[in-house]
């Protein structure tokens, strides 16, 4: 049994969420424990019936400044950092009528969700907390003598060490919590923090601080030898982090990021369109008049590659497409919308997951992307350029038409991602050859072109699907080698950022095999 002077006599309440805090409250009462609170808190457990004593009381100093001022009192904080070990501290809290606080329950303001919510400036002001960081540092600094629980969920592991030893808790347990109240501060800190470095319009400022709070620990990582864990940073970004999993087996680590992939890469089109993903690379994307044809066109790009894939829609799922998924193998669905006749179909195979996500994301909204190194991090804003008609620049002799100029956009967003070095061919709105990852550009050409080959006698036809098609470079050739393995593949357009010394050699090739070429003038390398 835990000693007797580690036995919590009073306890320090107040809370913005106050989920279950009346059944606490009342087994601490219970407990023969002092309960001290203010305002909200106070009155939810006076109207439970429950004895409270109000902050001002036990100060003598009137809560003030609109509630900005009431616990930050030498009362309530030398209660808290009074250590117990130390008679010099025990006899300046005798000398000044400062008692004990064994306890302290807090969680903060709602900034994180005022922010979300969208209110203005004056509000979210208003809802950054002083008060309460300054109680949980303090008494997760004190945590030798201070319980303190910055989360509802706590009270259970709170209430089972009291009943275990004689109202007291452990070390361990006072321990554990007071790394959580730290990190808790640190988060809102981060949030508050990146809230205005957003208002200041500060992209990258001079101290970046990343937070997040653990979603879902996950069964491993990339390799079952690895740990991993879910982290939810709060964005307000519709995609995986914020779908509803309608059924099927937990998220792995690795469908996380490829669902992630596939769902950024579908919201990328105006039309009805599907996105197939397989290790974080499209094995096939295709727009069509519907949901149904676009999936069709999408799975004959690379039928092997796509068992076992995830895939991703841009309108609400139905019927229909839903019955054309269900014949083969896929690990994960993910939609803005799922149709109840969909479910049907779907809940037949119980290990499908399928998510529901309300929403598509905003491929031209900033933000960051944050990758860790040895020793630091790598951050940039996310590559959210689009290109649009008037941005290319024709450089052949020969002007593409306008179906391959619908191709060619198609293809350049497709390359956006697509591991570097990226390949993309297109052909009537849908990828019909895609080489990803190489470290040669001309070696991924012939791999997208050898793929197609695949394809066509999956599907029963000879040749190439890249006949007739367009291809688009994720970055320029920087030798005519590359384009000219596309013509070889049947390209007859190609899109690319152009900027290589070897510009004009490029597009002599071009001209020589009758190819239109347009540039871009930006690139999207993707590592």
């Amino acid at each position: 049994m835990a000693p007797a002077g580690n036995r919590i006599s009073r306890a320090l309440i107040s809370v913005s969420d106050k989920t279950g805090l009346v059944d606490f409250a009342r087994f601490l009462v219970e407990s023969g424990v002092e309960i001290v609170s203010t305002g909200g808190s106070a009155k939810l457990l006076r109207e439970a019936g429950l004895p409270v004593l109000d902050v001002a009381d036990m100060t003598g100093f009137p809560e003030m400044l609109d509630g900005r001022v009431k616990t930050l009192h030498p009362k309530v904080h030398g209660g808290i950092l009074g250590r117990r070990d130390l008679e010099s501290h025990r006899e300046a809290m005798a000398a000044h009528g400062i008692g004990n606080i064994d306890l302290v329950v807090v969680n903060l303001y709602p900034f994180e969700a005022t922010v979300a919510s969208g209110a203005g400036w004056d509000d979210v002001i208003e809802n950054i907390d002083i008060g309460g960081p300054a109680l949980i540092r303090a008494a997760a600094k004190n945590h030798d003598s201070v319980t303190v629980v910055v989360d509802a969920a706590d009270y259970a592991a709170v209430t089972a060490e009291m009943q275990a030893n004689g109202g007291a808790t452990t070390p361990e347990l006072r321990r554990a919590l007071a790394g959580r109240a730290y990190r808790r501060t640190a988060a809102y800190d981060t949030a508050i923090g990146s809230w205005f470095a957003g208002k200041a319009e500060d992209t990258l400022p001079e101290r970046l601080t990343v937070g997040g709070a653990r979603g879902q620990v996950l069964r491993y990582g990339e390799n079952p030898h690895q740990q991993a864990a879910f982290y939810v940073t709060g964005e307000a970004r519709p995609g995986v982090t914020s779908a509803a999993q309608l059924q099927g087996k937990e998220l792995s680590y690795n469908n996380l990021n490829d669902t992630d992939a596939a769902y950024e890469l579908v919201a990328e089109f105006d039309r009805p369109a599907v996105a197939i993903i397989k290790h974080a690379n499209p094995c096939g994307v295709a727009e069509g008049a519907d949901l149904k044809s676009a999936y069709e066109a999408a799975l004959a790009c690379d039928p092997v590659s796509a068992f076992g894939g995830i895939v991703a829609v841009n309108r609400p799922l139905d019927e229909a497409v839903a019955i054309e998924i269900a014949k083969i193998f896929t690990e994960v669905i993910i939609a803005p919308e799922v149709t109840e006749a969909a479910r049907k179909v779907f809940a037949a195979k119980k290990n499908l997951r399928v998510l529901e996500a309300g929403a598509l994301p905003d491929p031209a909204a900033p933000g960051l992307a944050v990758r860790s190194i040895a020793g630091g991090l790598l951050v940039q804003t996310r590559d959210s350029g689009r290109i649009a008609r008037a941005d290319l620049k024709v450089v052949t002799k020969r002007a593409p038409t306008e179906q391959e100029l619908d191709d060619l956009l198609m293809a350049f967003r497709v390359c956006k991602h697509v591991k570097s070095n990226a390949i993309v061919y297109v052909k009537n709105g849908a990828t019909v050859g895609i080489g990803a990852g190489q470290m040669s550009r001309v070696d991924s050409a012939r791999i997208a072109a050898r793929k197609s080959e695949d394809a066509a006698e999956a599907l029963g036809r000879t040749g190439r699907l890249t006949e007739g098609s367009v291809v688009a470079s994720d970055a320029f050739f920087p030798f005519a080698d590359g384009l000219l393995a596309a013509a070889a593949a049947g390209a007859t357009a190609v899109i690319q950022p152009g900027g290589s010394v070897r510009d004009e050699e490029v597009i002599k090739a071009a001209d020589e095999h009758g190819l239109a070429m347009v540039f871009t003038g930006m690139r999207h390398f993707r590592h």
